[in-house]
C-alpha cells in the first residue's frame, strides 16, 4: 500500500510541478493549440493556448512508477512483489507512452501546419493498432515464471469468462480494439477545459482500486490462498495498482493547469495515451466488459458520434446539435463549466458502478 502511495504522491508533485514548465516551453516554441471556428462560446480566447501538455502527466507517470519500485526495496510488499520492473509494466507504459508518441505527432502536424489537420484518420487509427498490436503480442506471448500472462485468451468481465475462450490470435485483436476504441473515445471527450483530464483520473483511480484489491486476494499469494480459495488469476496486480494511482495522481496535478480557463491543453500526446492505458488496464486486471461502464463517459461520448455519424449519412439528418456530445448541450446555451462538472458526475456514476459490480461478484464468491 505504501508504494502505491509513494508513486501517487510522486506523480501528483512532479505534474503539478512540471506542467507549468511545459507551459513555458510550448508557448515559446509558439505550439499553440489550433482552434477550429464552430461558432462555439468554448472557442472563444482559446486560441494560442499552448498544447502537448499530456507529456508533463505522461512523465510523471513514469517517473512515479520507478520512485513507486524504489519504495518496493524497502517495504514489506517486496516479499510478494517483484523489485525488478514487470512486464505487466512494460505493456502498460508502453501503450501510455507509445500512444501517447501517436498523438505527439499529430500535435506536431497541427502546430507546424498552423491548422487543426494533423495526422488522418487512417493514419491515426494505423499509428493505435500498431502500438496495440505489438503489445497484445507481449501481452499474450510472454509468460511469467508462474505461467500468468498480461493479458489472456478469454473475454472478461470481473474475470476471465470461461467459455468465451477467442484464442491467442483473437485475443490480440481484441486488445487491438480495446486499446483503440478507449483512446479515440478520450480523444473525442476531450473538447472542453478540463473534462478528459477529471473524467481519466476518476477512471484511473477505480483501476487503483481494483489493481491493490486483487493484490491482497492474489492467487500467488500463498500465505493467502492457504486460508482462502478464493483469488484472482492476475499477473503482477500490485504494479497495476502502482501504474493506475500514478496516472491518477498525474491528472490531478495537471488539472490544477488545464481546468477552465486551461493554462494548456493536454493535445492528442495527452487523450491518446490515456485511453491506452485505460484500455491496457482493463485487459490486465481482466476487467474488458467492465470497462464500458468503469468508463461509461467515454463509451456514451463514442456512441453518440457513431449515432450522428451513422444518421447524418444513411438519412442526411442529424440526431444532435453537433458531436462530439458535450458541443451538444453548448448548443444548447449550457456553459462549459456546467458541462464539464456534469460530465464528471456521469464519469463518477460510471466508476461507482463499475467498482460496486467488482466488489459484488466478490461478495457473492466468498459468500
Amino acid at each position: 500500500m505504501r508504494a502505491v502511495i509513494v508513486a501517487a504522491g510522486v506523480a501528483f508533485i512532479v505534474s503539478l510541478l512540471t506542467t507549468p514548465i511545459a507551459i513555458r516551453v510550448f508557448s515559446a516554441l509558439k505550439a499553440g493549440q489550433p482552434i477550429r471556428s464552430l461558432g462555439l462560446a468554448s472557442n472563444q480566447g482559446k486560441t494560442g493556448t499552448p498544447t502537448m501538455g499530456g507529456v508533463a502527466f505522461i512523465f510523471a507517470t513514469v517517473l512515479a512508477y520507478v520512485a513507486g519500485h524504489v519504495a518496493l526495496t524497502t517495504l514489506p510488499e517486496r516479499q510478494i512483489a517483484q523489485e525488478e520492473p514487470t512486464m505487466t509494466a512494460f505493456v502498460l507504459l508502453g501503450l501510455f507512452v507509445c500512444c501517447g508518441a501517436v498523438g505527439f505527432l499529430d500535435d506536431f502536424l497541427k502546430v507546424r501546419r498552423r491548422n487543426s489537420d494533423g495526422l488522418s484518420a487512417k493514419g491515426k487509427l494505423l499509428g493505435q493498432a500498431v502500438v496495440g498490436a505489438g503489445f497484445g503480442i507481449v501481452a499474450l506471448y510472454f509468460v511469467s515464471t508462474n505461467g500468468q500472462t498480461v493479458a489472456s485468451e478469454h473475454i472478461s468481465l470481473i474475470r476471465d469468462i470461461s467459455w468465451l475462450d477467442v484464442g491467442k490470435f483473437g485475443s490480440v485483436l481484441v486488445f487491438v480494439f480495446v486499446i483503440t476504441a478507449l483512446s479515440n473515445g478520450v480523444n473525442l471527450t476531450d473538447g472542453l477545459d478540463g473534462l478528459a483530464t477529471g473524467a481519466s483520473m476518476l477512471v484511473f483511480a477505480a483501476y487503483a482500486l481494483i489493481g491493490f484489491w486483487q493484490y491482497r486476494h492474489w492467487c500467488a499469494d500463498a500465505a493467502y490462498v492457504r486460508s482462502n480459495d478464493y483469488c484472482y488469476e492476475v499477473r503482477d496486480p500490485l504494479e497495476i495498482a502502482m501504474i493506475a494511482a500514478a496516472a491518477s495522481a498525474a491528472c490531478l496535478g495537471f488539472l490544477w493547469w488545464n481546468t477552465s480557463p486551461a493554462r494548456i491543453f493536454m493535445g492528442d500526446v495527452g487523450s491518446l495515451a490515456l485511453g491506452a492505458l485505460i484500455g491496457g488496464l482493463a485487459v490486465a486486471t481482466r476487467t474488458t466488459l467492465l470497462a464500458i461502464v468503469i468508463g461509461g463517459l467515454f463509451v456514451l461520448i463514442t456512441v453518440t458520434w457513431v449515432i450522428q455519424i451513422v444518421s447524418f449519412r444513411t438519412t442526411g439528418r442529424r440526431v444532435f446539435r453537433m458531436v462530439p456530445l458535450h458541443h451538444h448541450f453548448e448548443l444548447a446555451g449550457w456553459s462549459e463549466v456546467n458541462i464539464v462538472i456534469r460530465f464528471w458526475i456521469i464519469a463518477g456514476v460510471g466508476v461507482a458502478a463499475g467498482l460496486s459490480l467488482f466488489y459484488a461478484e466478490f461478495l457473492t464468491a466468498t459468500g
